[in-house]
């Protein structure tokens, strides 16, 4: 647990943890030692003269006294370690996450980071916080007075050392036995997040149909399954718990009973008898709490494998000796992508001028936005090239390749922040008239006209307050202020009603102007434009060329063609 620990926090906080681990084993070590003194007070209580115990007793005291300061100095070093790690380990996961190809996020893992985020950097701290005092002195400290015992009666000693090899045997198995519904639990309790949001996200739906006062069935599994699984938890740890609570029990009565015969037999005082089963005694508090501290440091530590699984994702490989390129056509060379077991691009060429537009069409999951993606680098290609200025993408800096690339998506993400804030992530540096001209290029300026907070108007999270309309003229806002020289669109028109589809065409026309442009859609009056056309199919290019060359052969295009215009009431 502690090296996973370590192995999380990395160089810069595994040497402070480490320094903490020690001080904590220190004061568990000096709370098994101050019991030792124990002896020689119960000796003198029970001799001929009880005065001689106030000496002893007051070194007791000032033992007691050493190991609370040493358990406050350690206590409070867990706590700094574990906030000042939290902090740290909050800016390690961000840069790592940032660092990252975007194609790794997914709707799962995007869920899966945000409990992590929350969840799994709290359990971390936990550890160190509050778990590790408690787990170090609940092993370190009954070790401690089981060699104290062995100082005064070996016999004794060797009795209560034989609790070890049976506590130890107790806590593997039940970490293994709690293994799989630890991990099953983590599955349902992400699962019934999903539904819970999916619950919550339905209510229009529910309530239009009419379905407010019924159960929403998908919720309702998850939850009993989250009963189930809690049940089969809970089983799966009683074992352990009850198994050490018998031997604890069953070591202290073999105590009682060896140290009765030695009494007996002479060959150890009452006195030492007493006070080795107070020893005993004292030991089996901290084994009893191993059970609880244990399922805790089992949670914790499922929560910070996941962490680490994240943290050594490797980001795709950055060049050693960046190339920068001078121009800005787009090339696909002999492209081959694979998601899992799919080929999602088939060897695929395509070369687009700088300056011209490009449109790829065909049916939905032919790999048309994979194309985009590819050329944005959020992922690397299986085999071939995707080149921009005649350099692979893979042999240019990732900021340099972001900074000449504009991505306009079909589903438009905005920052909780004003309209304003969301517009200047194209370019924080833009002056107030870049902004203004870009709005009004893109036809935000008619929507910041009609809302009462203008451009201080708050969009709500992922821009919940505004319109798909109005996101998306917010999105190309923000393009148009970056002013890259390669334009991506993906779908961004496929959503919208005609109003909005009208003012975000003339706002995409603005920002397809004098760029190299590669765009995915299907909107008759968006794709008719193109300087060419291409149509995929399965990952790979059936046909290209211009809109009235493929009309003209009357192939797969003609027939997309057709089925579009008559969808559309052309």
């Amino acid at each position: 647990m502690i090296r996973l620990l370590l192995r999380v926090l990395g160089d810069e906080y595994a040497r402070p943890m480490r320094r903490t681990v020690a001080l904590m084993t220190v004061t568990a070590i000096a709370e098994g030692l101050s019991y030792a003194l124990l002896v020689p007070v119960l000796r003198a209580l029970f001799g001929d003269t009880p005065d001689d115990a106030w000496p002893w007793l007051i070194a007791f005291g000032a033992a007691v006294a050493a190991y609370a300061v040493l358990r406050y100095i350690s206590d409070l070093s867990g706590m700094r370690v574990g906030t000042t790690m939290l902090r740290g380990m909050y800016h390690r996961l961000g840069d790592h996450l940032a660092r990252l190809p975007i194609g790794w996020y997914n709707a799962g893992r995007v869920g899966d980071v945000s409990v992590m985020a929350s969840r799994g950097l709290l359990a971390a701290l936990g550890v160190a916080a509050h778990l590790l005092a408690p787990f170090i002195s609940a092993l370190v400290t009954p070790l401690t007075i089981v060699v104290v015992m062995f100082v005064f009666n070996w016999q004794l000693g060797l009795a209560a050392l034989l609790a070890a090899p049976i506590v130890a045997a107790i806590q593997i198995r039940t970490a293994r036995s709690t293994a799989a519904t630890d991990a099953e639990r983590h599955e349902r309790d992400n699962e019934a997040t999903g539904r819970v949001i999916e619950y919550l996200q339905a209510q229009p739906v529910l309530r239009a149909g009419g379905r407010t006062a019924e159960r929403f069935q998908l919720l309702d599994d998850s939850l009993r399954d989250i009963e189930r699984t809690s049940r089969r938890q809970t089983l799966s740890a009683l074992p352990g718990a009850v198994g050490l609570a018998l031997t604890a029990q069953a070591v202290f009565t073999g105590l009682l009973v060896l140290g009765t015969y030695l009494a007996l037999g002479g060959n150890i005082g009452v006195a030492e008898v007493l006070t080795i089963l107070v020893l005993a005694a004292r030991a089996v508090d901290p084994l009893l709490s191993l059970s609880d501290i244990g399922g805790k440091l089992r949670g914790a530590r499922s929560e910070l494998a996941r962490l680490e699984s994240v943290l050594r994702t490797e980001p795709l490989p950055e060049a050693h000796e960046p190339i920068q390129p001078d121009r800005h056509d787009v090339e696909f060379e002999s492209v081959t992508f694979q998601h899992g077991d799919r080929t999602v691009v088939d060897d695929v060429s395509l070369i687009v001028p700088e300056g011209q537009r490009i449109a790829v069409v065909g049916p939905s999951g032919a790999g048309k936005s994979t194309m985009l993606q590819l050329l944005a680098r959020f992922y690397d290609v299986d085999s071939g090239a995707v080149r921009v200025g005649g350099v692979d993408v893979r042999d240019i800096n990732s900021e340099v390749l972001m900074s000449r690339i504009a991505f306009v998506f079909q589903d438009v993400y905005l920052f909780d922040g004003t309209i304003e804030e969301n517009v200047r992530l194209g370019r924080p540096d833009a002056d107030q008239s870049e902004v203004r001209a870009a709005a009004t290029a893109a036809r935000l300026d008619e929507v910041i006209e009609r809302l009462p907070g203008g451009w201080t108007t708050n969009v709500g999270e992922g821009g919940a307050l505004l319109s798909g309309g109005e996101r998306q003229r917010v999105s190309i806002a923000r393009a148009l202020l970056k002013n890259a020289p390669i334009v991506l669109l993906d779908e961004v028109t496929s959503a919208l009603d005609p109003v909005n589809e009208a003012a975000v065409h003339e706002g995409i026309e603005h920002l397809m102007k004098g760029r190299t442009v590669v765009m995915v859609a299907h909107r008759l009056r968006t794709v008719q434009r193109a300087a060419r056309i291409v149509f995929l199919d399965n990952g790979r290019i059936v046909e290209q060329g211009t809109h009235d060359e493929l009309l003209g052969r009357g192939g797969r295009y003609a027939d997309f063609w057709e089925v579009s215009a008559a969808g559309s009431g052309r």
